[in-house]
């Protein structure tokens, strides 16, 4: 069964200002589209660590399409590819390369949220649908939001199998170990000049979502690049959509970067969740997963502006572990690498050690270090 408990749960609220009508109960799984899925889901087995779980083909009933659903905490991903020319997976990965296509949201009742997001004027993707088995069923249902992203709405508490109606379990013989990624910490949409506010007011109208906090030019800003952006988060504080936009700046932004690689709006990185980031970094980088460093300089400093941490600073250091405190405490995060061909997708791992923020401390550090990336690809 999935790791994902299927009970009914009243989660207190933690965004008080967010309408939360829905409600969600968590991501459910994330869907990428992709050129070669079985090779795909290789990558994320040996390299981050993530396990077999279920799997769709030929072997299925399905002629057009072949998925491999991987599974690491309560992180599902699902990785998708076309088995025929043409159609909408075709299309979606000639435009965008390899890419997130569904950010599948876990809900009590996957009609009734279908029904209060297109009353509030989603475009609907997806009526509700039930699908069933011997395991029981699956009610799903659908919106479109920024770009070729859509939110899959799914019910699921009426299902024991390993993830949902036509699909089987999948026990390959290779099961590396994982690296202790525990759950997604947020999602991060990038979208084109001034249309930040447009799906922010999206989030708040359409999911009952509330502004979480907001950064502007002067707080992610560099000597050559600067974008905008706002955090968007449900009641319970379990989803949160950063947006980003581009700002004016004297060079190509990383946002405009992506944009143009990516052909329009889409999601720039998920962030996962570790209890420990000093083993899960290393057992990452053992494994060949690359990170963005910053100058050893940025240590020298650091401590004086967080104040105490209980890690010791030398393995941060090592690995290029970036620290930032708010109010209620502090945190750990690293950004790798776009993981992909195209300057597009990559990966945060986060530790939150009370910290509810995103690291606005970090942001020229890391911010440069995405400049010194792009210099050498001649984007900037």
């Amino acid at each position: 069964m999935s790791t994902l408990d299927n009970t009914s749960l009243q989660l207190p609220k933690e965004n008080p200002e967010a309408e939360d009508f829905l409600p969600l109960l968590g991501t459910d799984y994330i869907e990428l589209y992709v050129g070669n899925a079985k090779q795909a889901a290789h990558y994320y087995m040996a390299a981050w660590g993530f396990q077999p779980l279920a799997y769709a083909g030929l072997e299925t009933g399905l002629k057009d399409r072949v998925s491999y659903v991987l599974q690491q905490g309560k992180i599902r991903l699902v990785l998708t590819s076309p088995l025929k020319p043409g159609g909408e997976i075709n299309k979606h990965i000639d435009a965008h390369g390899d890419g997130v296509k569904v950010i599948a949201l876990w809900v009590d009742d996957a009609a009734k949220s279908y029904k209060e997001t297109v009353d509030r004027g989603a475009k609907a993707y997806l009526a509700p649908k039930t699908i069933g088995d011997n395991e029981g069923e699956v009610v799903l249902s659908g919106i479109h939001t920024y770009g070729e992203t859509v939110h899959i709405f799914v019910e699921r508490k009426n299902y024991k199998g390993a993830f949902m109606p036509g699909y089987q379990v999948w026990n390959p013989f290779y099961r590396p170990s994982d690296v202790g990624l525990k759950y997604v910490d947020h999602i991060v949409g990038n979208v084109g000049w001034n249309e930040m506010n447009k799906w922010c007011e999206f989030y708040a109208k359409v999911m009952g979502f509330a502004q979480l906090v907001s950064f502007d030019d002067k707080d992610i800003s560099t000597e050559y690049t600067a974008l905008m952006s706002k955090v968007m988060s449900n009641g319970n504080g379990r989803i949160k959509f950063p947006i980003n936009e581009p700002a004016d700046g004297r060079k190509k932004s990383q946002i405009e970067e992506y944009i143009e690689f990516y052909n329009g709006a889409g999601v720039q990185h998920m962030a996962l969740a570790t209890d420990n980031i000093i083993e899960t970094v290393t057992s990452l980088k053992n494994r060949g997963v690359e990170f963005l460093t910053v100058p050893s300089s940025y240590y020298d400093d650091v401590l004086d502006r967080v104040g105490h941490i209980d890690e010791d600073l030398l393995p941060l250091r090592e690995l290029g572990i970036l620290i930032d405190r708010d109010d209620e405490g502090y945190l750990l995060q690293i950004f790798t690498k776009p993981i992909l061909d195209r300057p597009t997708m990559f990966i945060e791992i986060i530790q939150r050690k009370g910290a509810k923020s995103f690291g606005k401390g970090n942001f020229k550090a890391l911010f440069e270090a995405i400049e010194r990336e792009q210099k050498t690809r001649g984007t900037l």
